[in-house]
This record gives C-alpha cells, sequence and structure tokens, in this order.
C-alpha cells in the first residue's frame, strides 16, 4: 500500500497541475463555445440566413469546436494527439460500424441542405408522417403537426423518403366531390357551387374555380369542385365550402342522397 500510496503522489506531483489546468480550460471551453453559439444565434447575419441551413451549421459548428476543445486538453495531459488521432482511427472501423445509423443521419443531413426539398416553416408530407417543419438540425428533422405534436425523423431516412411539400408553390388545388339525386338539374348544380367558390373571399379567382359532373353513382350523381387556395388558407376554405354547399343546396332543393335499402318480405 506504501508502494501505491508513492505512486499516487508521485503522479500528482508531476501531472496535478496539468490536470487541474485540463479541468480549467474544459470548463471554460465549454462555457465559451456556449456562449459563441448564443451569441451567433442571436446576431442579425444569422437570421437572415435560411433557418434549415442556419440550425444545420450551428450543429456543425458546435461539434467541431468541442472536437478541437477535447483534443487540446487531451495534449495538455501530455497524451501525444498523433498517438490519440492514431487509436482513433484504428477503432473507427468498429465505431462507424456501430453508428452507421448516426453517419448516415449525418450524409442525410447534408443531402436535405444541399439539394433542398423543403426548408423551415414548410408543411410536407412523408406518406407516413407529416407537418411543418421546425428545425432541421445535423442528425434529425422535427416537425409539428397540426395538433401540436412534435415528430423528430432522421435525416438518413428523410432523404431517402417521397416527400409531398405542400408549400412550395404557395397555394394548393382543393378537390371536393359533392352527392346530387339523378333528377338534379346538372347547369343549376355546377352554378351553385361556383357560385360558393366565387363567394368565398379564400377562393383565389385564376386559376378560375371548376366544377364538373365526375360519375354516374349507384344512387347519386357526383360532382367534383376544384379551387385554388393560398397553402395557409387550404383547411379554412375547405371546411368554409363544405358547409356553404349543404346550406346553398337546401336553399335550392337540391336533394343530398343517401344509400337506402329496402326489405321485402316474400
Amino acid at each position: 500500500m506504501n508502494g501505491i500510496w508513492e505512486h499516487i503522489k508521485t503522479f500528482l506531483l508531476n501531472k496535478g497541475l496539468d490536470i487541474v489546468g485540463a479541468a480549467v480550460v474544459l470548463a471554460v471551453g465549454l462555457w465559451a463555445i456556449k456562449l459563441l453559439m448564443r451569441l451567433v444565434a442571436r446576431s442579425k447575419g444569422f437570421h437572415k440566413a435560411d433557418p434549415g441551413v442556419a440550425g444545420f451549421l450551428l450543429s456543425f459548428v458546435t461539434i467541431a469546436l468541442k472536437l478541437v476543445l477535447f483534443l487540446t486538453v487531451i495534449s495538455m495531459l501530455g497524451i501525444p494527439i498523433v498517438n490519440f488521432v492514431t487509436v482513433l482511427a484504428t477503432a473507427g472501423a468498429a465505431v462507424g460500424l456501430a453508428m452507421q445509423g448516426s453517419l448516415a443521419n449525418l450524409v442525410g443531413g447534408v443531402m436535405l441542405l444541399f439539394f433542398r426539398p423543403f426548408k423551415v416553416g414548410d408543411y410536407i408530407d412523408t406518406h407516413t408522417d407529416e407537418g411543418t417543419v421546425d428545425k432541421i438540425s445535423i442528425f434529425y428533422t422535427t416537425l409539428l403537426t397540426p395538433d401540436n405534436r412534435k415528430i423528430v425523423i432522421p435525416n438518413g431516412e428523410l432523404s431517402n423518403a417521397t416527400i409531398v411539400n405542400y408549400s412550395e408553390t404557395g397555394m394548393r388545388r382543393l378537390e371536393l366531390e359533392f352527392t346530387v339525386a339523378y333528377d338534379s338539374d346538372t347547369e343549376q348544380v355546377k352554378a351553385l357551387l361556383l357560385g360558393c367558390a366565387a363567394a368565398n373571399p379564400r377562393a383565389l379567382p385564376d386559376p378560375a374555380p371548376m366544377a364538373r359532373m365526375k360519375a354516374h353513382g349507384e344512387s347519386a350523381l357526383v360532382f367534383v369542385l376544384r379551387v385554388w387556395v393560398k397553402s395557409d388558407d387550404y383547411w379554412d376554405l375547405y371546411f368554409d365550402l363544405i358547409e356553404a354547399v349543404k346550406k346553398t343546396f337546401d336553399e335550392n332543393g337540391i336533394e343530398i342522397p343517401f344509400p337506402q335499402l329496402d326489405v321485402r318480405n316474400r
């Protein structure tokens, strides 16, 4: 035990100041990186940049600075950086296999920012999830759903998905189907549908709304109403027209049929 204690005392005398200095540098360095990133995030230039690119670069620079700080602390403890990097490179293959998913997410994030299929604020649909893009980080993309749920999707998975971006052009086409009785006046039904669209200020006049008969159903005629609308007004117009058409049909005696089943005893 005396020999062990002597070795400990010798190590502390020789490396004690280095350990304390390294600990101080580590603590101050982490604080400085956090402060620097906070100042960058609040700068005018950062706010002028694309939110997706800015968020990705902020995450990337933070990780890079922490890596440089870690190597600096290692060197202060007397560990040769070259030897450390060699060991790290040797273990890189095993680490790479264990972190295939994370590396795929990193590459996927770079691809998303390079090809830009969407940006922060866009409403997208991946056919499994949909919502408004809230954040694009180095490994994950965060969506917020209309009912305020947060969905975190790995960038690797997202970069290989088929993405529908509803916000890219700023407007969408709303398509609604309505059924009426077979004895209804076709021209009157089309005029009423177009009148409902024209009366709503959310419906865009160009391209002009369209109303046509779509099919002969089993018990009703099927009409389709197509209206262009700003992306932000899509659901408001959807519900407005559903209500307006029902009210207009009732006021003009247009019957909306429903399935009926006749049961006869023999």
